[in-house]
């Protein structure tokens, strides 16, 4: 049996040009996916910090409510010690975006239960500096229980409710993410 291994002369392949303009077209698709990409991700870190809060203030109601004493959720500092208000966290944000922490007195001085890092790339703003829940019901002190979650450096791709992420906290400590802006909500 013999092979023959010439090819005929109508099909030869693809010739220089026709690989460049593959090439190209495949490098325009890619240009015009990587605004989106990037747009998801961004809403993705939003929705993942709006979880992660939640989850936080749960973990503190749980806390207040099993240990029977005050429990507190406070934006914090590289040293995870809690901010007063007003002032701006290492990267010269005045939000919650330095990470926060879940703290508990025990005798006489705070001790940390739980931290959430800094994520600089996520606006969390909001008029709170802690949100404290106190026993036997696991209530929050206080008012103007929102925050508003929200990409650092909006772009025109990721403008719009679906970017932006409100935590509300009732009055009985129950925290729930909704879609959107908070609107000055409380």
């Amino acid at each position: 049996m013999k092979l023959n291994l010439t090819v005929p002369s109508g099909e030869r392949g693809l010739t220089l040009v026709e690989m460049m303009v593959v090439v190209v077209l495949l490098a325009v698709i890619a240009i015009m996916a990587t605004p989106t990409f990037v747009a998801w991700q961004v809403r993705d870190r939003v929705d993942a910090r709006a979880r992660a809060l939640v989850s936080t203030l749960a973990y503190a109601r749980s806390e207040a409510l099993r240990r029977g004493v005050r429990v507190t959720v406070c934006r914090i500092d590289a040293a995870r010690q809690c901010l007063a208000a007003g002032k701006p966290c290492p990267n010269g944000q005045a939000d919650w975006s330095c990470g926060w922490a879940v703290m508990v007195e025990r005798a006489g001085r705070p001790s940390v239960l739980r931290v959430q890092p800094e994520l600089a790339a996520v606006s969390v703003t909001g008029t709170l500096t802690d949100i404290a829940f106190t026993p036997p019901a696991g209530q929050v002190i206080g008012s103007f229980r929102s925050l508003d979650f929200a990409p650092r450096t909006p772009s025109e791709a990721t403008r719009g409710a679906q970017w932006r992420r409100c935590v509300r906290i009732a009055a009985g400590g129950r925290a729930r993410s909704v879609e959107g802006a908070c609107n000055g909500v409380s």
